[in-house]
C-alpha cells in the first residue's frame, strides 16, 4: 500500500490520542498469566497487534475483537502450529517467554523481526531470566527456552529495556515470593504492564521508578477489564505535523508525563502551544493533557537532542526532532546513541529538500529551515524514520508518493484518515 500526499496544506481541527501500541503489545502478553477472562479496552487496530492476535490465536489462545476492544482467554497453549509469520514480522514475539514459561516448562520460539535498526541481541533477556532459573539460547531461526526450577531473585538489568523489563515482571508475576528488578525501564509501555498486573492481584513497588518489587502470586484467575494508557509517540506525531505545517491544531487527551521533556526541548525552540489542566486517563493512573499548538518560528538549540530513559525524552520521540529541525534556524544535532541503524534512515529527509549530514551512525546533522519539495520515496523498514517521512510530505508543496507504507501501518491506525480529517490530502494506492 502506498501514499499520494499533497503537500503544503494547513491542518486545523482537533485530534484525540490513540492508545498505546507498545502498551497494548506487553498487555496482550501478560493477560497469557490469566486464567480468567481478559477485556483489554481501546486497542488500536494495527499491523503490530494484528500480528501479535495472529500468533496468540496459533497457539491456542481465544481471542475476539469487540469493535476496538480485546477479548482474550488463554486456553491450554500449544506452539506445534505457531504461526511462525505472523511471529517473525514482530519484534514484541519475545515478551512471550515471559508467561510461557508458566506454562511450558520447555519449548521454542521463532526469531523476532520488526523495525531493522541495528543490532538488538535478546542477552538481556537472558541475563534477565536465568535469575529465576530460565535458561534462554538463540539459535540461527529461534529461541529455545528451558524453564523447569523457578524462583523469585534479586538482581539488575543488563540494561534498562523496555521489553527485558516486561518479560522480568511477567516471570516474576507467578513466581511466589518477592522479586526485585534494578536499573528496570519505568517507560509507559512498562508502567501499561504494571497497572495491568495490579488489577490481576499482583502487588508491586515502585511503578515509575527503575527499580520495581514484585510480589508474586501462585495463580490468577480473574475476569479483568483494563484501558490501555494513551500514547506519547502517537501525540507527538501530530505535535511534529503541526510545526512541519505550521497549524493550529487541538490535541486532546496527551500522556503528559511522557511529553515534558519534549515540550520543554520545544519551547526552548520557540514553539508555541498552550496545556490544559492535567486529568487522569479511563485506568485512573495515566495524567492527561490537551495542547493547543501555534504557528512558530524555530530556532535550533545549541545542544545535541538525544534520548534517555524516563523520565528523559523518549527513544521513540527523538526521531521526530529531525524533521522538526528542518524549519528550525541553526544546525541541530540528533544524537541517536542506541541504535546503530536508525539514524542512517533519518538521511531519507534529503529526498524531500533537508539539509542533513550524517556523522556517523549516530549523530545526524540538520541544517535549517529549508523548504520542503515533494518527493517519491520508499518507507524505511523502521516505524518512525517512516512516520517523519509522512509528515515531511505534508509541509512540502506539491504531490509525493510514500511507497510501501507497512512500516507505518505496524504502528498508527487510520492515520491516513485521522489526517485527512485535519485538512490533509492522502489517498492510498495500492500496486
Amino acid at each position: 500500500m502506498n501514499f499520494q500526499i499533497e503537500g503544503g496544506h494547513k491542518l486545523t481541527g482537533t485530534i484525540i490520542t490513540k492508545n498505546s501500541k507498545n502498551g497494548a503489545m506487553g498487555v496482550i502478553c501478560a493477560s497469557l498469566l490469566n486464567q480468567g477472562k481478559t477485556i483489554i479496552k481501546n486497542v488500536p487496530h494495527i499491523e503490530e497487534v494484528n500480528r501479535m492476535v495472529e500468533v496468540l490465536e496459533s497457539i491456542g489462545v481465544s481471542i475476539h475483537w469487540q469493535n476496538n476492544d480485546l477479548e482474550i482467554i488463554s486456553n491450554e497453549i500449544n506452539l506445534k502450529n505457531i504461526n511462525k509469520e505472523a511471529a517473525e514480522k514482530t519484534r514484541s514475539i519475545i515478551i512471550l517467554i515471559g508467561p510461557l514459561i508458566h506454562h511450558l516448562k520447555k519449548f521454542s520460539l521463532p526469531q523476532s523481526g520488526g523495525c531493522k535498526l541495528g543490532a538488538r541481541t535478546v542477552n538481556p533477556h537472558l541475563f534477565a531470566l536465568e535469575n529465576f532459573g530460565v535458561k534462554i539460547s538463540a539459535k540461527a531461526k529461534s529461541y529455545e527456552i528451558v524453564a523447569k526450577d523457578l524462583r523469585p531473585a534479586e538482581f539488575a538489568l543488563y540494561e534498562s529495556g523496555d521489553t527485558v523489563t516486561e518479560n522480568a515482571l511477567l516471570t516474576a508475576a507467578l513466581i511466589p515470593g518477592k522479586t526485585v528488578i534494578k536499573f528496570a525501564s519505568a517507560n509507559y509501555m512498562v508502567q501499561d504492564v504494571c497497572f495491568f498486573l495490579e488489577n490481576l492481584g499482583v502487588k508491586i513497588d515502585g511503578i515509575g521508578t527503575s527499580t520495581l518489587t514484585v510480589h508474586g502470586i501462585k495463580e490468577i484467575k480473574k475476569d479483568v477489564t483494563y484501558f490501555l494508557g494513551e500514547d506519547p509517540i502517537d501525540s507527538m506525531f501530530f505535535i511534529a505535523s503541526a510545526i512541519i505545517t505550521n497549524s493550529s491544531l487541538n490535541i486532546k487527551r496527551c500522556p503528559i508525563d511522557f511529553l515534558e521533556i519534549e515540550l520543554l526541548k520545544l519551547k526552548k525552540m520557540n514553539f508555541k502551544y498552550k496545556l490544559s489542566q492535567v486529568y487522569k486517563g479511563l485506568n485512573g493512573r495515566i495524567n492527561l493533557i490537551d495542547i493547543k499548538t501555534y504557528p512558530s518560528e524555530l530556532t535550533a538549540l545549541e545542544d545535541k537532542i538525544e534520548s534517555h530513559p524516563y523520565p528523559g525524552l523518549n527513544i521513540d520521540n527523538l526521531p521526530f526532532f529531525a524533521i522538526i529541525a528542518t524549519q528550525a534556524r541553526g544546525q541541530t544535532l540528533i544524537h541517536d546513541w542506541i541504535y546503530e541503524k536508525r539514524a542512517i534512515h533519518y538521511k531519507e529527509l534529503d529526498k524531500l529538500g533537508a539539509d542533513t549530514i550524517l556523522a556517523d551512525p549516530h549523530r545526524f546533522y540538520v541544517n535549517g529551515k529549508t523548504e520542503l519539495k515533494p518527493a517519491e520515496v520508499i518507507c524505511p523498514p523502521a516505524l518512525r524514520p517512516a512516520a517523519i517521512i509522512l509528515i515531511g510530505m505534508l509541509g512540502a508543496k506539491g504531490t509525493s508518493i510514500l511507497r510501501n507504507v507497512y512500516s507505518i501501518s505496524r504502528g498508527y491506525e487510520e492515520i491516513s484518515e485521522r489526517l485527512n480529517s485535519l485538512g490533509a490530502k492522502i489517498k492510498i494506492l495500492r500496486d
